[in-house]
């Protein structure tokens, strides 16, 4: 941990004991705050007694049931919670372009009523692309009210700071205000998610403009994993323990010495996020022919460099044991390498950082294939390949040149995908 606090890794605590959900929540009060525009911000009040009080702001996805039921965990624990709900209040559809139809003027007044009405110190909270929009807000707040110490800081979880998920190969955009942006920040980042693998990337951006990051990665779980209808056993566990860790990442941040905040200078900020989700297919590569350097021990422990493989076909594929879709794709994947002879064709199954005895018990018990899995330890080759969701693929041809790639998962034994990779065979 630095002097002034940057960059402070905090490990998930093991607690003792687990905190089941209460099957009974606290008494929920409906209400709402008219602002200067006129427009009305619905929220519901979970109340406590402490000096705290949280503004959760709901994500692209919408107001959750689990949000319920940790609002209710948090006000025993002494913070009082207000779930707001801007979809509602604004008549919006629940949706990723929502996130840019939120007035950054309105969340900034929200923020004084808030404080104003509770004489509590003020913390904001939000998951996924809702980020942009607290943002942007706390970035109008220190222009408009400039001295105003209504917001302690900003809580961030699974926050997704680009502005699409890029083609394979190519670079991602940050959204600018996230580097025109100066907050006291507690960023709480799956591991098992492709923006951990980005934080070298997003936490220096956040800092650009004067920010104070505090960073807690959590082991064994997903984006959304509070939420997540598919959610593990061991998701369900931290689950029962996020009040808890919200409650001292909260504390964090009250003890972080207070400064002055001046907004960063870049007055641009304002670029609208984009859904990407689309139908998948094989497509041309868009980005630099010459792929980066792949050689990687396989779980038998047998070294395999990319360069020597030329004279062959190589379909490479970036998976992990825990995202649906890789594991869903896998065994059309396998269909492909049966049907090709594996002197003409090939896969590299490059795997994310999950050790060697977890891809042996995945291929035995869930997914048997017999191609090379690749263990990338430490991300490494992710970051060279430019990987930014899984899985991610590229068909490279037998001179050594990435032809075709895609982001998500398809069904590879498909005949237009099949005739594609036949062509690069007889070429």
């Amino acid at each position: 941990m630095t002097t002034n606090l940057k960059h402070l890794r905090l490990n998930l605590l093991l607690l003792t004991s687990l905190f089941f959900f209460s099957p009974l929540l606290q008494a929920e009060i409906s209400t709402s705050a008219t602002l200067s525009s006129d427009a009305e911000i619905n929220y519901t009040v979970y109340k406590a007694e402490g000096t705290q009080l949280l503004l959760w702001f709901y994500s692209e996805a919408g107001p959750q049931t689990s949000d319920k039921i940790l609002a209710d965990k948090l006000s025993k624990l002494g913070i009082e919670v207000w779930l707001i709900d801007l979809f509602d209040s604004y008549f919006l559809p629940i949706a990723l372009s929502s996130m840019d139809k939120i007035p950054a003027r309105d969340i900034s007044e929200l923020f004084e009523t808030a404080h104003q009405q509770s004489g509590k110190t003020i913390t904001a909270v939000s998951t996924g692309r809702s980020a942009i929009p607290l943002l942007r807000a706390v970035r109008e707040h220190q222009i408009s009210l400039s001295g105003s110490n209504a917001l302690r800081g900003l809580m961030l979880i699974s926050p997704k700071f680009y502005t699409k998920t890029p083609e394979p190969g190519k670079e991602g955009t940050l959204m600018p205000v996230v580097s025109n942006s100066n907050v006291l920040l507690f960023v709480i980042q799956p591991k098992q998610s492709p923006w951990f693998w980005k934080l070298d990337k997003t936490i220096p951006a956040l800092e650009k403009s004067g920010s104070d990051v505090y960073l807690q990665v959590i082991n064994g779980v997903r984006d959304r994993f509070y939420f997540r209808p598919d959610a593990t056993t061991g998701e369900k566990e931290v689950t029962n323990k996020l009040s808890h860790l919200i409650h001292n990442a909260m504390t964090a941040l009250y003890n972080h010495p207070e400064k002055i905040r001046q907004p960063g200078q870049n007055n641009s900020i304002q670029p609208k996020a984009v859904n990407t989700k689309k139908e998948k297919s094989l497509q041309p590569h868009k980005g630099k022919t010459q792929p980066p350097e792949l050689e990687l021990l396989t779980v038998k422990d047998k070294t395999i460099n990319l360069k020597h493989l030329k004279g062959k076909v190589v379909l490479v594929n970036f998976w992990a044991s825990w995202c649906p879709p890789c594991v869903h794709e896998m065994p059309s994947m396998q269909r492909i390498q049966d049907h090709f002879k594996k002197d003409k064709f090939v896969i590299l199954g490059v795997n994310m950082a999950e050790d060697k005895q977890t891809i042996k018990s995945f291929i035995k018990k869930k997914v048997a294939v017999d191609f090379p899995l690749l263990m990338d330890t430490d991300g490494d080759a992710l970051k060279r390949w430019q990987v930014f969701a899984f899985p991610t693929s590229y068909l490279i041809d037998k001179n050594g040149n990435i032809r075709y790639s895609l982001f998500g998962s398809i069904e590879w034994d498909t005949q237009e995908t099949m005739a594609i990779i036949e062509k690069l065979i007889n070429e």
